[in-house]
């Protein structure tokens, strides 16, 4: 008697396709989830005139990226203060950044990369009005 032909895929096919499937799926989530809002609708802050007279830059917004060097104070009705540690031309300067409560939720971490964008106010204090780790 003849043997028929069997029709149906091999379920060891099956199972690659659907792990391949996953990973996928898996791979494209974290991308998507990495991918940070960028402050390309803002310059980004020269810190050789901040350094100079910061009180001139006051009113304006700016993007910064740098590293958490210290977390100087924390308050929960005022929010907190760090030190960015920003890499310029000249080697590394630190600036300090007032973090509004509104960031409470926020958990910022020394030796941490982040972007912000602040806004000076007067006294050519930088204000982050958005925060993103990087």
């Amino acid at each position: 008697m003849a043997r028929r032909a069997s029709s149906s895929l091999h379920p060891g096919i099956l199972i690659g396709i659907a792990a391949a499937v996953v990973v996928a799926i898996v791979a494209g989530q974290s991308l998507f989830k990495h991918k940070k809002p960028s402050f390309g609708d803002v310059n980004t802050l020269n810190m050789d005139d901040f350094l100079e007279n910061g009180n001139s830059l006051r009113g304006n917004e700016y993007a910064i990226e740098g590293k958490i060097d210290e977390k100087l104070r924390w308050t929960p009705s005022r929010g907190q203060i760090v030190s960015l540690r920003v890499t310029t031309k000249g080697g590394d300067e630190l600036i300090g950044i007032e973090i509004p409560p509104k960031f409470n939720n926020l958990n910022v971490e020394r030796e941490q990369r982040y972007s912000m964008r602040v806004k000076v106010r007067q006294g050519g204090i930088p204000v982050a009005t958005d925060v993103n780790r990087l």
